[in-house]
């Protein structure tokens, strides 16, 4: 699902227009980064949060040369799904599982 589909199901699940949809969820998006960059965290109960997280830089390899990098040190966003999202997932496990599953070759 992209940004398109995500305002569409919006707007028709909602009642309202796509460009009201898409207002909100730019809004919504708005409002988490704005919260993030200040050092804060969104939390949605049920669904999960968005919090930042700090990555300390570290030695890597370059997979198609295997030439020794330096991996700097980040910032990063992160969201953990909450326990409803988290009970709602695994109840569809079955369904979810063969979509998800890497095929051995």
């Amino acid at each position: 699902m992209n940004k398109a589909d995500l305002i569409e199901k919006i707007a028709e699940e909602a009642g309202i227009t796509k460009t009201q949809a898409n207002a909100a969820l730019n809004s919504f998006a708005d409002a988490v980064t704005k919260t993030l960059k200040a050092g804060g965290k969104v939390t949605l109960v049920g669904f999960g949060t968005f919090l930042v997280s700090y990555r300390e830089g570290r030695k890597g390899h370059n997979p198609q040369t295997k030439a020794p990098i330096t991996i700097k040190e980040k910032v990063v966003a992160r969201f953990k799904g909450g326990k409803e999202l988290s009970a709602k997932l695994k109840s569809s496990l079955k369904d979810l599982k063969p979509l998800l599953v890497k095929k051995k070759k």
